[in-house]
């Protein structure tokens, strides 16, 4: 009788963390993770592009850090839970002072919704001066 109690016990528990680790934040980007700036000219400083970022999961999304590849990206985020369905922002400020070229940079963002990081990337062509 115990060993029944126990087995059944035991499927209960497996079965309520299973459908615990179901409901989870799920992060994804709704245009796209790349955002190619094109020709930009050095002398007119700083350019941004805001990513909108959807949480499709079932437990809201909290982004707890955003890392750039460099110093010469500058992110900002919606600091706030993002509900199920709904949408935040992580911005991405790129400054091409003295970076003459191609660039590609990344864009880091950490949160519940992923385990490790979700990748955003910029790109685009300095002008020089």
């Amino acid at each position: 009788m115990k060993r029944i109690l126990f087995v059944l016990m035991a499927i209960l528990l497996t079965t309520g963390m299973i459908t615990a680790q179901q409901k989870e934040a799920s992060i994804t980007v709704t245009d796209s993770a790349t955002y190619d700036f094109g020709d930009i000219n050095e002398a007119d400083g700083p350019v941004s592009h805001e990513f909108t970022i959807l949480n499709n999961g079932e437990m809201p999304l909290v982004v707890t850090n955003v890392v750039a590849s460099c110093g010469c990206t500058t992110p900002e985020w919606t600091k706030e839970p993002i509900a199920p369905g709904k949408t935040g922002i992580i911005k991405a400020t790129y400054d091409p002072s003295g970076r003459p070229n191609r660039f590609t940079k990344t864009i880091n963002v950490y949160s519940n919704g992923k385990a490790g990081s979700y990748a955003l990337t910029i790109r685009g062509n300095v002008i020089p001066k």
